[in-house]
């Protein structure tokens, strides 16, 4: 065969895999004859692999990679739901029900799961709790219910842990939970407030109308909520303490969650709340698109001239990486963007205004996040329909001020 030839097959090849990424994110999102969201990845990525567009050793360095994030969301969530089957949620919930500054709490519970649970399980058992309360308290639904969906975006930055996109970040650069939050807390608050503040402008009309509970209600309530805390919050702080101390001692996040997801289970099972744990708390579809997607990237990443949009340095190079964070996951969705950016930085000082662009800005595109397309099919599922349109108007106005602070911080503070 001819060098032309050799080339022509070559730039075949290249067209291909960005093609088959193209393919499979678009998929992902617009989801054709009811598919399920996983499909269009791991088909894109097993037609990638037989087609030799992705080399064997190129998918099998890329799921290498990608195993600690998956095993952690693996054991993260059911660890989440078993808390809940617990009452935890619920009891930190009914502390605050009924209060004058209600609403604002709330923030700070969504804020706060996001933080240490991460962003899929925040939308997944916060959406329902939100609206029932919401409906308890004569509040407007939609506006509360869209709090764990802008909360999953503005808030998982601080810990490796909070999103999967920090997880892999991570991985790749030998990353610390200090690390993240040294650079990413104060970015982090800043947004959490700035939203609050454009979330109140968006919908002022959050004036709790008081539980209309029995006294005799009030009391059951009382006792079940203390129970639940004594069982929960220690392990909620094995976890806080193991996400941190693990960190520095070298045992990693899946571990310290696997082992709370097990003390978790065996309060389940002391109270006779049910089985508290089933495969379908299991986020395999998750999983799936993951690891696809990150198979996908492998292939494309090369071709996709990333490395000549990160090439600055500075301010100018934190820049580039927030708006190509930005920009990407919005137009494509956080989780390939994220994947194929990493390889391209040229300054470790990028890592921070990616994250940022690939956390945050999901908040103003439906689409742009897998958490946003959970909390979508949940709130659905309660008698709660969020278009696109609508979720992008809310999103710019509470969302966007937010990101554009947070985005500002981490370009401006190295």
């Amino acid at each position: 065969m001819s060098l032309a030839a050799i080339g022509q097959v070559g730039q075949v090849g290249q067209v291909a895999s960005v093609a088959l990424l193209a393919i499979g994110a678009a998929m992902m999102l617009v989801r054709p004859g009811g598919l399920a969201p996983w499909v269009g990845p791991v088909g894109a990525a097993s037609v990638a692999v037989a087609s030799t567009a992705v080399s064997l050793d190129a998918a099998g360095d890329a799921l290498r990679m990608m195993r600690d994030p998956l095993l952690f969301l693996v054991f993260a969530v059911p660890l989440a739901a078993a808390l809940d089957r617990v009452g935890v949620f619920e009891a930190v919930a009914s502390l605050l029900d009924g209060g004058r500054h209600l609403v604002a709490w709330l923030w700070v519970l969504a804020a706060a799961v996001t933080i240490v649970f991460n962003l899929d399980a925040a939308v997944v058992l916060l959406t329902p709790l939100y609206i029932r309360i919401a409906h308890r308290q004569s509040l407007p639904v939609e506006a509360l219910a869209f709090q764990p969906a802008l909360l999953a975006c503005l808030a998982s930055q601080p810990l490796p842990v909070s999103n999967l996109t920090n997880l892999l970040v991570a991985e790749r650069f030998d990353l610390s939970a200090t690390d993240f939050v040294r650079h990413l807390g104060l970015p982090t608050v800043a947004a959490v407030g700035v939203g609050w503040w454009a979330y109140r402008r968006t919908f002022p009309s959050m004036v709790p109308a008081g539980s209309a509970a029995t006294t005799n209600e009030a009391t059951l309530d009382v006792e079940a909520d203390r129970n639940a805390l004594r069982s929960g919050v220690p392990i909620v702080a094995f976890v806080l303490i193991g996400f941190t101390v693990g960190d520095v001692v070298g045992v990693p996040a899946w571990a310290v969650a696997a082992v709370a997801l097990a003390a978790a289970l065996a309060v389940v099972a002391r109270d006779r709340r049910g089985s508290g744990w089933t495969l379908r708390v299991v986020p395999f579809e998750a999983v799936a698109i993951a690891a696809g997607l990150s198979v996908l990237v492998a292939g494309a990443a090369p071709h996709l001239g990333l490395t000549h949009l990160l090439g600055a340095e500075g301010a100018a190079g934190r820049l580039q990486a927030l708006l190509v964070g930005g920009l990407g996951a919005d137009l494509t969705n956080n989780l390939p963007t994220v994947l194929a950016a990493m390889p391209a930085l040229g300054d470790r000082e990028q890592v921070w205004p990616l994250l940022v662009g690939v956390n945050m800005a999901p908040a103003l595109v439906l689409t742009g996040a897998l958490s946003s397309l959970l909390w979508r099919d949940t709130a659905t599922r309660l008698g709660v329909t969020v278009g696109a349109m609508r979720f992008t108007r809310v999103g710019v106005r509470v969302g966007l001020p937010a990101f554009a602070v947070a985005g500002a911080l981490v370009v401006l503070v190295p």
